[in-house]
């Protein structure tokens, strides 16, 4: 069932901004970010696990280190 909203001129100027194609509706729009943004999540998801396993194995350098490393 389709409802309105009330969005203001700013998110409405983006919202035109990120079209792809000019016939694109906002709907539209509001989906490819939803699932843009699942998508990041299950991304992050996995690198914050795989991190997880590095640093329980030692297989991790500290900031310090980073730094000598990198000679800052």
């Amino acid at each position: 069932m389709p409802t309105t909203i009330q969005i203001s001129d700013s998110v409405k100027q983006t919202l035109d901004r990120m079209k792809m194609m000019e016939r694109e509706t906002y709907n539209e729009i509001i989906e490819r970010m939803i699932e843009d943004d699942l998508e990041l999540n299950k991304k992050t998801k996995i690198e914050i696990e795989e991190a997880r396993k590095r640093i329980k194995s030692g297989h991790f350098i500290t900031q310090e280190e980073a730094k000598k490393r990198l000679r800052l």
